[in-house]
């Protein structure tokens, strides 16, 4: 083994170990998140709340969580990154054992605000350190393991979320999946992203572009419309699907448990994939570029496609479109933040990431919320559905035209802001 190579080796294994955990936050992230979903439809009837209120909880944890994007950016620019992530994360397992606690709707949703906030670090944090200390040609496979725990969340909290849901209620499923979270802080803080190293963040901080110059690009721009886009039906199908499959298409509570978790689990074999392959192209000459755009392309295009499959098939065309669903939503969970990361490089990714994310989960804010209010409106979901197909659609706009090439940016010397 030559001296060149024994470095990269050992900073490989360090970059896999880093992405493992991380994987592992967004996995634990993606099930608390996603409780709220699972217990819906017995949540409703226990205390009297009606479809608008269940889409305002839905959506307030994007309230907080969009907007304090750009708040976990700035602190992953300007201290210890996985100090940060520790906090969040602490704060955001005990909003969710508190949830078990709440017997109000106004208790709800004060606790959905704080859980949006410790959220909010997960991802700035995360491709703050991924641009750091993993090259380009295997940033996809780290963001696979990152796509892959985001996609297993809601897989796992649907799945098991819906069994304790359905043996033993909705409060033994916050507090005993909110208590179960807290144990990640033990390999995270003594594991190793504790000993890798900070100078680069520190070096990084003196010459960091601000939030204004991000904006100013259009590569920016582009990337945060492309984020919501995808985002919107994302987060259509993780906060409605639960009440739809058992409100709409008469599943039971066991039923739907598995068909919504085995659509996630197609989410995350795609996400798998998506990186592996992409790497692997990128490796033998193939441009970022084209990489990136095509799967993000056929992603939205193929989601436009299986919603409409979900709202007018019959059972079979109904669950083979959602299954196949699944398998687009993963093309763009792997690729997002990896855009992201190539675009903003290593002096800029938790700004960036940030307010892309801040954009993108706009879609959280307004996505459930708005789709409560159709169902209520209409006594439908029709219409909810072409919105979130004609979003889809946009979404493919956002990376062809807008983002004129995805390519590192080249930054001028700015000081922090």
């Amino acid at each position: 083994m030559t001296a060149a190579v024994a470095p990269r080796m050992r900073e490989s294994r360090a970059g896999l170990q880093l992405a493992t955990l991380l994987a592992l936050a967004v996995f634990i992230n993606y099930v608390d998140r996603g409780n709220l979903a699972t217990a819906a439809p017995v949540l409703a009837t226990e205390l009297h709340l009606s479809a608008t209120q269940i889409g305002i909880l839905l959506s307030a944890f994007f309230w907080t969580y969009a907007v304090s994007q750009l708040g976990a950016g700035w602190l992953a620019e300007r201290y210890p990154v996985q100090r940060v992530i520790a906090a969040g994360f602490t704060l955001w397992c005990i909003a969710t054992i508190l949830t078990g606690l709440a017997s109000t709707f106004a208790a709800l949703l004060a606790l959905r605000l704080l859980l949006g906030l410790g959220e909010s670090v997960a991802f700035p944090c995360s491709s703050k350190m991924l641009a750091e200390h993993v090259p380009v040609d295997r940033r996809g496979r780290a963001n696979a393991l990152i796509a892959i725990g985001l996609a297993f969340g809601p897989a796992f909290g649907t799945y098991v979320g819906g069994k304790i849901l359905a043996h033993y209620g909705w409060r033994a499923l916050f507090l005993s999946l909110g208590a179960l979270s807290l144990f990640w802080l033990v390999p995270w803080l003594a594991g190793p992203a504790r000993v890798l190293p900070e100078r680069r963040a520190e070096s990084a901080n003196r010459s960091s572009p601000s939030f204004l110059e991000i904006i100013s690009r259009r590569e920016a721009m582009g990337a945060a419309l492309g984020h919501f886009s995808a985002n919107y039906t994302f987060y259509f199908v993780l906060s409605w699907l639960p009440f739809y499959l058992v409100n709409v298409r008469g599943y039971s509570i066991e039923r739907m448990a598995a068909l919504g978790g085995l659509t996630y689990m197609m989410n995350a074999v795609s996400s798998w994939a998506a990186g592996h392959v992409g790497d692997r192209l990128i490796e033998r000459g193939e441009s970022p570029h084209r990489v990136y755009v095509t799967t993000m392309v056929i992603s939205q295009i193929a989601v436009a496609v299986c919603l409409v499959g979900v709202l007018a098939g019959g059972p079979r065309l109904f669950q083979a479109s959602l299954l196949a669903m699944g398998l687009a939503f993963g093309l763009a969970t792997t690729t997002l933040y990896a855009v992201g990361q190539l675009l903003a490089g290593p002096v800029a990714a938790g700004r960036w990431i940030g307010f892309q994310g801040a954009v993108g989960n706009l879609a959280g804010i307004l996505g459930p919320a708005i789709t409560g209010f159709l169902v209520d409106s209409t006594g439908t979901f029709y219409s909810a559905f072409v919105l979130a197909i004609g979003f889809s659609l946009l979404g493919v706009l956002a990376w062809t035209v807008v983002i004129p090439r995805i390519e590192e940016v080249t930054w001028g010397v700015a000081a922090a802001a």
